[in-house]
């Protein structure tokens, strides 16, 4: 018997790679084969899962100090995988610290003219995890001139799906804006649109993916970007649903399920290909929201655990599940 494991990251507690080795643990110790497939919805993690990266550069972070951010480079392919969290993500200084007027992504841009400096003729950018709501002013003059842009196939794998001007609205609480901000923000993004029109001929206010790390997409769609699923993209770079053919048993996960789950992200998307194909589906979360979880056979490391032993021995508790689902398969 095979059991793959297709997982995002556990926010916080582990790497989707972290999982991975989890279940594995515990199908070894079941006698099941293990396939693992790290997974990401094109926010953090996107890097790791398309071949991790071999390249480091100091950027301009989101509030202006210096960070090391690490990127991908595949020489022989002329491809680069960028991560936008590297450089512009709210891990980096932190919810209480941010300054969500102020905040930028000049660093993200600083990562695509490095990119293009290399001689990369495909340029993939994992938008999510963001500090910032500038719309991407920051990352294209950051960029400029833009005309280097030409040949080049710049692909940004989103995590959502928000418009261009409903990004500060939705996400703007989770990086510190008050009522009285977003609103602020809302007006820039406006004018910002507008700005793109006149200057690039590019209509970002219908986009779906548009308003992806606080308006980033939009802002390289307006330098010529194509705006994709990021697990879509993800599946069919790493041939997912053959994997999942392939396989007597998925084993997915994330930190939370919940609606969102089925919205673009790992889990719903792994369940879809699993139908689609066949193929048993079992997923393991930190906390399950009641209702979603009935979308799939889900266990909650937080029900089963505690909320202590959950968050601060997740690998553990996550073999432990594992090995449960294993030895009870077919009961």
């Amino acid at each position: 018997m095979k059991v793959l494991v297709a997982s995002d990251k556990f926010r916080g507690t582990v790497s989707a790679a972290e999982v991975g080795d989890a279940v594995a643990l515990a199908a070894q110790q079941a006698g099941w084969k293990s396939q693992q497939i790290p997974l990401a919805d094109g926010g953090e993690g996107l890097l790791d899962a398309l071949g991790g990266p071999n390249r480091s550069l100091v950027v301009t972070g989101p509030l202006g100090d210096p960070v090391e951010a690490a990127w991908r480079y595949d020489r022989s392919a002329r491809s680069a995988t960028i991560e936008m969290a590297a450089a512009s993500g709210l891990a980096l200084v932190g919810a209480e610290n941010n300054d969500p007027i102020a905040a930028s992504t000049t660093g993200t841009g600083e990562l695509v003219s490095a990119a293009i400096e290399q001689g990369a003729k495909r340029i993939v950018v994992g938008v999510g995890g963001s500090a910032t709501t500038d719309g991407g002013f920051g990352a294209l003059r950051a960029m400029f001139p833009l005309q280097r842009l030409r040949g080049v196939e710049l692909i940004v794998a989103c995590d959502v799906r928000t418009r261009f001007l409903d990004c500060a609205q939705v996400f703007g609480p989770q990086k510190g804006a008050s009522p009285a901000q977003i609103k602020l923000l809302e007006r820039r993004l406006q004018r910002l649109a507008q700005v793109y029109l006149e200057e690039h001929g590019v209509d970002v206010l219908p986009m779906p993916r548009a308003g992806a790390a606080g308006g980033l997409g939009g802002g390289l769609a307006a330098a010529g970007a194509t705006l994709v699923d990021g697990f879509d993209f993800v599946a069919e770079e790493l041939d997912l649903f053959t994997a999942i053919e392939e396989a007597d048993l998925v084993i997915t996960g994330e930190g939370f399920l919940d609606e969102q789950s089925f919205n673009g992200k790992v889990v719903g998307g792994v369940a879809a290909l699993a139908a689609e194909a066949g193929t048993k589906v079992v997923a393991i979360a930190g906390r399950v929201f009641d209702q979603f979880g009935k979308q799939i056979s889900a266990y909650s490391l937080v029900e089963l655990f505690g909320e202590e032993r959950a968050l601060s021995d997740t690998a553990a508790c996550i073999t432990e599940v594992a090995a449960t689902v294993l030895n009870g398969y077919g009961d």
